[in-house]
């Protein structure tokens, strides 16, 4: 019963914690704009978040772990899935060898700002709405 009730915030947990981390992956693209030879990052989010989510076999998500002292494989520290990274095709060619496009970069850093607000107020609704049907309101 538990599980069915927390099973959508596992799921929506895991969307912010990669929402989160592809923030950073953009700030750090926007941040290295004017670096000499740099090559911006990013990751496929609907397949990292099938990945943590379990619903993706093979790879990191398909090894089960049979000892508590093994380490866990694609993890961070946190025990967060780490995305796959990729690097992302250039469209405007510079002379430095830059493949940062600060205007598609812009646009995925708000786009990916308004996906974590709109998740995170999800996340949010939910709870507020098993606290009333546990106080019964």
């Amino acid at each position: 019963m538990l599980e069915q009730m927390t099973g959508r915030l596992d799921f929506h947990s895991n969307a912010l914690l990669l929402r989160s981390q592809r923030q950073q992956v953009i700030a750090s693209n926007i941040a290295n704009a004017d670096t000499p030879g740099y090559v911006a990052r990013d990751f496929d989010f609907a397949a990292a978040l099938k990945n943590a989510s379990g619903m993706q076999t093979g790879g990191a998500a398909g090894v089960n772990q049979t000892n508590a002292m093994h380490m866990r494989l694609g993890t961070t520290s946190a025990g967060a899935q780490q995305p796959d990274m990729a690097y992302t095709v250039q469209t405007q060619p510079s002379q430095d060898g830059n493949s940062v496009d600060l205007d598609r970069e812009r646009a995925n850093f708000v786009d990916n700002s308004v996906r974590y607000e709109s998740t995170l107020r999800f996340i949010n609704g939910h709870v507020k709405t098993m606290l009333s049907a546990i106080t019964g309101q």
